[in-house]
């Protein structure tokens, strides 16, 4: 048995398109003149890529992975099973944000989220620790902790 489920970003979907509309609304309220020194089809095209790149985020787990997938899958992670030791769900600081980085501190890590607080935390055996964001930690960290238990 596997587990899939995938989480719609609809706080960076939202800030983009208020992104766009600003960008549009600025670009028509320009002479001419201002306008060719505003680049707005590159602003338009990265606040486009990010909102396709980071529109979802699908969590796959079966026997040996834990795998990652962003939007349509050009930015993603696996993790092997055998390298998790400890699997628990925890609530993100609201100054964590959104996105793909890491967070600075002792119990420093890396985030993989795209919406809400709530995340799974992995501690890998070689110290690292990363959270997967997820609208539903209890099931998800349920579901990697009865497959560790497989893997030891």
């Amino acid at each position: 048995m596997n587990y899939k489920h995938t989480q719609f970003g609809w706080v960076i979907l939202v800030c983009c398109a208020v992104a766009l509309a600003i960008i549009f609304g600025a670009e028509h309220s320009l002479t001419p003149e201002q306008q060719r020194h505003f680049p707005a089809w590159l602003v338009t095209a990265v606040v486009g890529a990010v909102m396709i790149l980071f529109a979802s985020l699908t969590v796959e787990v079966n026997d040996h992975l834990i795998q990652l997938r962003f939007g349509p899958g050009l930015i993603h992670w696996k993790f092997r099973l055998a390298d998790v030791v400890k699997c628990q769900p925890v609530r993100n600081r609201w100054w964590m944000g959104w996105g793909i980085h890491g967070w600075p501190g002792p119990r420093g890590g890396w985030l993989f989220n795209v919406s809400g607080w709530d995340a799974v935390e992995l501690k890998m055996k070689n110290g690292k620790i990363y959270r997967i964001g997820t609208d539903e930690p209890g099931k998800l960290a349920e579901f990697i902790q009865a497959k560790l238990c497989k893997v030891i």
